[in-house]
């Protein structure tokens, strides 16, 4: 295990002496340099972990070799010591970016707290690095797959509007990598060291979803037992992510649209206000817009989030992607059995509509992996709904259901007459998707191609409980 190193500058040899004696038993490497000169020598070959320097030497004194460290490594930790002890000089020291201030007459137990005090303070700040560059790596762009040009608008709109503070609203099927664009959004952002707090607005009942996003008193409701933060105050000078935000009730809408407006909350249950400095990334797969027109989502609050638009295309408008796709699902699940697909079944992966989007995609490759014999997938490893066969025929109205069928000679525009239709395709399927499942809505969800959430979202849209 490498040893802290601590380079300890003084021009008095017994104060270094002193300094080596205190640290090189607690488990400190110490170098040492009597020289203001010889100790910038030592900074730039040695790279020490902390320096420690006397503030007032001849020649080059310890502010100079302060300012000298920091042009090397903004982030070495610099404790100043010196027999001339002042508030001015201290004040001096930290204000030009000294991390602590010792007089000479320290204790053992001082430089000690101290020396460890810096070195975890240079730790934490290693470890900061080092996660923002693996959320980077995790979340940047490279790390979204798309080669297709629809994608590649797609990546130059994220950097240019990561860099704003602009509210933005990711729009998109289910399975389209919403949320995976917010991250991006995130991770490339000046937010990117502050928190990222995702919440999805479908899967809690309203009377729950205001108190996660908003927190509340202690006594407020029954089983409130302590004052809670809310999410927003969690994603303070961070980003907020609201999936699903066509899903908010009308009455948190309009409290949300209050405190993007005055960037303050109220707890409920409280009466003093919060402030909150947040970015809000929201998305959603319907038309806001025209759910404004039906009153179904407040006017002001979609102008509000709608400061940049995402369009997010769905995976059978990406010419290409799905064979990038397909590789990268099988490093991920083939586990170095199963390396490739051969031509015929790339043909039907190619030619499938995908209504999933990439999540379908990433489940068929999934369960292909799981079952191929060979390191090769082929036609048999495919789901046979990707291969064309067994087809759902348009279905006839299920007995008490009230989503009556258009009749010939009817009013109905046709964009309402394919809603109706589409509406009883779709209870008709997750019926039988139900049926073939044993109720079991992860198998079923797995087998459609999309997640609980949205499975949940579905049956509620039909009721089918």
């Amino acid at each position: 295990m490498t040893l802290p190193r601590v380079l300890i500058v003084d021009d008095e040899p017994d104060m270094v002496e002193n300094c080596v004696r205190i640290l090189k038993p607690a488990g400190y490497e110490c170098l040492t340099a009597t020289d203001a000169r010889r100790g910038l020598v030592m900074l730039e070959s040695e790279r020490p972990d902390l320096l420690l320097s006397d503030l007032k030497m001849p020649g080059v004194d310890g502010m100079e070799l302060l300012h000298r460290a920091h042009e090397l490594d903004p982030a070495l930790p610099v404790i100043m010591i010196t027999a001339f002890a002042t508030i001015e000089s201290a004040v001096a020291a930290v204000k030009e970016g000294a991390f602590d201030y010792l007089p000479k007459n320290f204790s053992v137990d001082q430089l000690r707290v101290a020396v460890d005090r810096a070195l975890r303070h240079r730790s934490l700040q290693r470890e900061n690095r080092s996660l923002k560059d693996q959320l980077a790596q995790t979340y940047g762009l490279e790390n979204i797959i798309g080669r297709s040009p629809a994608m590649s608008r797609i990546f130059e709109l994220v950097r240019k509007a990561a860099r704003s503070e602009a509210n933005i609203l990711v729009i998109g099927e289910s399975g389209t990598g919403k949320e995976l664009i917010a991250r991006a959004i995130h991770a490339n952002s000046p937010r990117v060291s502050q928190p990222f707090v995702p919440v999805d607005c479908a899967s809690l009942p309203e009377q729950l979803l205001e108190s996660e996003l908003f927190g509340h008193e202690k006594g407020a409701f029954t089983g409130a037992i302590r004052t809670k933060q809310g999410l927003v105050e969690s994603a303070h000078r961070g980003t907020l992510f609201l999936d699903e935000i066509g899903e908010l009730p009308l009455s948190l809408q309009v409290k949300l649209l209050r405190a993007l407006q005055e960037r303050q909350i109220r707890r409920v249950g409280g009466t003093g206000l919060v402030d909150v400095d947040v970015r809000l990334v929201s998305a959603t797969n319907r038309d806001l817009r025209e759910a404004t027109v039906k009153g179904q989502f407040r006017e002001e609050l979609y102008y509000r989030i709608n400061v940049i638009a995402i369009q997010l295309p769905p995976l059978r408008d990406r010419a290409g992607d799905v064979k990038l796709l397909v590789q990268a699902f099988l490093k991920r699940y083939g586990q170095g059995r199963v390396r490739g697909v051969d031509d015929e079944a790339m043909a039907a992966l190619e030619r499938y509509r995908w209504p999933g989007n990439v999540r379908e995609l990433q489940n068929v490759i999934e369960r292909a992996c799981a079952l191929a014999d060979t390191e090769t997938i082929c036609r048999r490893d495919l789901p046979d709904h990707v291969l064309g066969l067994g087809e759902v025929p348009l279905p006839v109205p299920p007995a008490g259901t009230n989503a009556a069928l258009p009749e010939s000679g009817t009013d109905l525009t046709l964009k309402d007459a394919k809603e109706r239709w589409m509406a009883v395709l779709e209870a008709s399927y997750l019926r039988d998707l139900l049926a073939r499942n044993d109720g079991n809505i992860s198998a079923a969800a797995k087998a459609a191609g999309i997640d609980r959430k949205t499975f949940h979202r579905l049956i509620n849209k039909h009721d089918l409980r």
